[in-house]
């Protein structure tokens, strides 16, 4: 939770705006001028955009750079617990975010700047967060498109030094097109001329778009599958690209799909302009990361009484069917090494296509719990997601809260559960609530 002042401060700046998304570069634009344009005043900018895998990507860009001894600022939402995660800072511990109290001064300064005009609550904060970048040293920013890119707020950063576009999947019909080509040519919006931009493997209708687009403005694509490419192979991580092939140890996220998303920032660090990153500052990297909710294995907290001794619990903030795609493959890779029951909790936002995401686990799990997500009006209730549960072939009850959720799931179970708990961010950052304060917290 954000302190009481600037808590007071967020909740005004969302009524600031009718709609909570109304893509548009004029507002902030606006706003910015206002501000002394602090987005044309900072580090070397890493811009990533993508449907999934930005948080990981973005997280192991982090780590491999402060390896470097490099200081970072990083920008990325939503948040887990508390809005200050979203603005993290250089600092001699590594970007961290920012202080409470400077939180609230920044709010401040511009919500005068922006003088009661309409904005949306994520222009003014990100206008926000270029302020603080602007005005505190570092060596790089890595900076998250919110939605798309083309018309993200993000995107009023012109001259970036490097863009990376993750896997493209559908997502967000209502605002970014119901194809693959119009998703990707949203996302492929944060491009700029003769700028490098690093492309995860993408289906070809994806590329194409990007390709594109890039070709129009001049830029280099350097994309996963031609310009360099990421393995496991014997226990390590294999990265290859035009100049050579190194040997690197796997990365500290779990799951397959995390070969990607590292090989991705590997390539990126390995192309930015301006910086020598060395093969040790990589595998350090790769050993540090740490990006919670993405296949969190819960350790030692409140939620472990709740079922099964040497039940484990896991937690993961993927909310669309790629995401549970990637989840079910590594739910299914545990289950061959070491088979344990699998039981879900899940909680959702509304406007997510919750049945594409329960497909997957089809076959999988043994028993769904569902929950609404606490605090959130546009989540899904309990009864609509078992219903959508259900009609994917998969046990499945309501719960009245995340412990009536263990409750059920110890009716069913016999001994010793997996319980992955997913489906939203929002919905992990209650978890981790709970896990580490009590039920009660939530």
């Amino acid at each position: 939770m954000a302190s009481s002042e600037s808590a007071t401060i967020l909740q005004r700046l969302e009524q600031l705006h009718p709609k909570l998304i109304d893509l548009s570069l004029g507002r902030i634009e606006r706003l910015a001028a206002a501000l002394g344009s602090p987005h044309e005043q900072l580090p070397p900018v890493i811009h990533v955009a993508g449907t999934n895998g930005k948080g990981s990507v973005i997280a192991y860009l982090k780590a491999m750079l402060e390896a470097a001894g490099l200081r970072v600022h990083v920008y990325t939402s939503p948040h887990l617990r508390d809005f200050s995660e979203r603005i993290c800072l250089a600092g001699p511990e590594g970007a961290q975010p920012i202080a409470e109290d400077a939180l609230s001064e920044l709010l401040e300064r511009v919500e005068r700047a922006n003088a009661g005009e309409p904005i949306t609550f994520f222009e003014i904060t990100t206008a926000a967060a270029f302020l603080a970048f602007a005005e505190n040293p570092a060596d790089v920013v890595i900076l998250e498109t919110g939605l798309g890119g083309r018309l993200d707020a993000t995107n009023i950063v012109r001259s970036p030094a490097l863009t990376l576009i993750t896997p493209v999947s559908i997502d967000h019909a209502d605002f970014l097109g119901d194809t693959i080509p119009q998703i990707a040519a949203e996302k492929a919006g944060i491009i700029k001329p003769g700028v490098p931009c690093v492309v995860a493997r993408q289906p070809d209708e994806a590329l194409d778009a990007i390709v594109c687009n890039a070709s129009d403005l001049r830029a280099p694509i350097l994309a996963g599958g031609s310009a360099w490419d990421a393995y496991e192979q014997h226990g390590r991580l294999v990265f290859q690209d035009e100049n050579e092939l190194i040997d690197l140890p796997l990365p500290r996220l779990i799951g397959r799909h995390q070969i990607e998303n590292a090989g991705i920032a590997v390539a990126a660090v390995r192309n930015l302009p301006g910086f020598e990153i060395t093969e040790s500052d990589i595998a350090k990297g790769l050993n540090d990361v740490s990006w919670p909710a993405r296949l969190q294995r819960l350790g030692p907290g409140a939620l472990h009484a709740l079922t099964f001794p040497n039940s484990e619990l896991w937690l993961d903030g993927g909310h669309n069917p790629s995401a549970a795609q990637a989840l079910a493959g590594a739910m299914a890779e545990l289950e061959e090494r070491v088979p344990c029951p699998l039981h879900l909790i899940i909680g959702m936002m509304s406007n997510k296509n919750a049945a594409a995401f329960l497909a997957p686990f089809a076959g999988l799990t043994e028993f769904v719990a569902t929950v609404a997500i606490p605090g959130q009006p546009n989540a899904y209730t309990a009864g609509e997601l078992s219903t959508m549960a259900r009609h994917q072939g998969l046990f499945a009850e309501p719960a009245r809260d995340l412990e009536d959720a263990f409750n059920l799931s110890r009716s069913v179970a016999q001994g010793p559960v997996r319980i992955l708990m997913t489906g939203s961010l929002y919905f992990a950052g209650k978890v981790l609530e709970a896990h580490q304060h009590g039920l009660a917290r939530i």
